[in-house]
């Protein structure tokens, strides 16, 4: 057995801690870009506190609010222009995984210049970013704890992760009060995409005992505890447990990275902007029910988590739970149509072969056609 596990991130976890936002980040900088999205932080009123926090700590900030779902390489752009200008030494990301991402992206750019996407494909290594700084507000894509930003270019629709340890967060302020706003929509989708990062890092080519450790542990917590929260949103315990589930999906695939699922989901929703966690339950089903053989203890143990026997029920297991978390689509559903499965097949293998081949079994190019068209 030979593994490495290197993930250094301060993790500042616990109701509450948003609270200590402008005293953490006041260690790293003393004019920060705070990123956010168009409004949610808004309207919670979070990110008014978050400023105040940053002003009580002698740290002024710059806000730039611009980033949407699933983040543009040309948002970033436009961040790292207003961070230039105001001479900004932080970035300060408080949203959800775009916003996350974003954050990650400007730091990385304002530093390493030219076009992210020769970063994104490996023609150019970067060199250092400004530090960041994270706070969660949804509970999904465990962006606070790990070395990737997953960015769509434009002009190709190439969804694709920047993925170094240059954008590894300086700290996380992980505060399970902060997603309490959350629309129940938004929560079964973020929750699954937590879910899914487990299953896959723990089904990849690439785990190890510590991955194993925590994305059996991630997948328990989001199996017992998201249900509840679609019935209680006043569950405190069920907020943290699955606030936790989220990092610790974040930091295994970090780790052991994602596979087939994320790698076909990503073509999805660079093409047609759809809600990534709603783009994996209508293929996740699909493609575990093809992975299960290849890898029977380990899709035995998942699905015995969600209620199952063993590896044969592992989809259909799946499939139940996302019915639970009022989750269950079609790709059709989300906008997509057999015309598009060609497009989609064809940019999964440009953009996502190491995803699938990570996973117990390879898919081929006709394979990937197959699960779009069965997941339509």
């Amino acid at each position: 057995m030979e593994f490495r596990y290197h993930l250094p991130v301060n993790l500042i976890f616990g109701r509450g801690t948003a609270g200590k936002i402008g005293e953490i980040v006041s260690v790293y900088g003393k004019k920060v870009l705070v990123v956010t999205g168009t409004g949610s932080t808004k309207r919670s009123g979070l990110l008014d506190r978050t400023v105040n926090s940053l002003k009580m700590s002698g740290t002024e900030a710059v806000i730039f609010d611009k980033v949407t779902q699933n983040p543009l390489t040309t948002t970033v752009y436009e961040g790292v222009s207003i961070a230039k200008e105001n001479n900004c030494d932080a970035v300060l990301g408080v949203g959800g995984g775009s916003v996350m991402d974003a954050a990650k992206a400007i730091a990385f750019c304002f530093v390493n210049e030219g076009d992210v996407s020769d970063y994104i494909f490996g023609k150019k290594k970067g060199n250092g970013a400004l530090p960041i700084i994270l706070v969660p507000t949804t509970c999904g894509t465990g962006s606070e704890g790990n070395q990737i930003a997953v960015l769509t270019n434009p002009e190709t629709k190439d969804k694709k992760a920047l993925y170094t340890m240059e954008i590894m967060p300086s700290a996380s302020v992980i505060d399970p009060d902060v997603m309490m706003t959350m629309p129940k929509q938004v929560l079964s989708s973020v929750g699954f995409d937590a879910f899914t990062h487990a299953l896959e890092a723990y089904t990849s080519k690439k785990a190890n005992p510590l991955t194993d450790a925590q994305a059996i542990t991630a997948m328990k917590l989001i199996a017992d505890h998201l249900p509840e929260l679609m019935e209680n949103y006043d569950d405190h315990e069920a907020w943290e447990s699955v606030s936790l589930a989220a990092s610790l999906g974040g930091m295994v695939i970090g780790a052991a990275g994602v596979s087939a699922a994320h790698g076909m989901e990503h073509p999805v929703s660079g093409l047609k902007n759809i809600v990534h966690g709603k783009g994996l339950a209508a293929l996740t089903p699909a493609i575990v029910k093809r992975l299960a053989p290849a890898s029977p203890q380990k899709f035995s143990e998942v699905s015995k988590i969600l209620g199952g026997k063993n590896e044969n029920d592992c989809a259909d297991k799946i499939q139940e739970f996302l019915c639970r978390i009022n989750l269950s689509v079609t790709l059709g559903e989300l906008g997509i149509t057999a015309d598009d499965i060609e497009w989609l097949t064809k940019n999964c293998m440009k953009i996502s072969s190491g995803n699938l081949s990570n996973a117990p079994v390879v898919f081929g190019e006709s394979e990937i056609a197959e699960i779009y068209h069965e997941a339509l």
